[in-house]
């Protein structure tokens, strides 16, 4: 089941037609763009793309949608940063977050999605990047 509101932009798009229903048929209770406080450095909300609950388990998902080459790449580690404070902050209401890269425009994906970048991060283990297929993989086969 899923509930919320959707946006109408690429990132909005993909949540719909390859996030949501891989996570409904993972059998996931899915909720669309959810304030979960404030944002790290305490100037403005933070909304997440989706939380996804099951079994009394709930996901943070954060989606960067990389076309062409811009700068969604460079707020990878700052969103990293923001859903690892989230989910420290909320207590143990998030087990941990996914930040789920898609699109053909990065330069970064494979050093992102493949941990390198946690050699210069701390505290963000929560936190998994992947890429888009790989997480509608997790989804569609309950494994969040």
């Amino acid at each position: 089941m899923i509930r919320g509101m959707g946006r109408n932009t690429n990132t909005g798009g993909v949540l719909e037609s390859m996030i949501l229903p891989a996570l409904e048929r993972g059998k996931y209770l899915a909720t669309k763009q959810v304030n979960i406080g404030i944002r790290l450095g305490g100037k403005s909300r933070h909304m997440v793309d989706a939380v996804a609950e099951k079994d009394g388990r709930k996901f943070l998902i954060s989606l960067k949608w990389q076309q062409t080459a811009g700068t969604a790449e460079q707020k990878v580690p700052f969103e990293m940063m923001c859903l690892a404070e989230a989910i420290e902050d909320n207590g143990s209401e998030y087990e941990r977050a996914y930040l789920v890269l898609g699109g053909d425009g990065w330069k970064l994906r494979d050093y992102y999605v493949s941990g390198q970048i946690l050699k210069y991060m701390r505290d963000v283990n929560v936190v998994e990047i992947v890429t888009l297929e790989r997480f509608v993989a997790l989804a569609n086969s309950c494994r969040l």
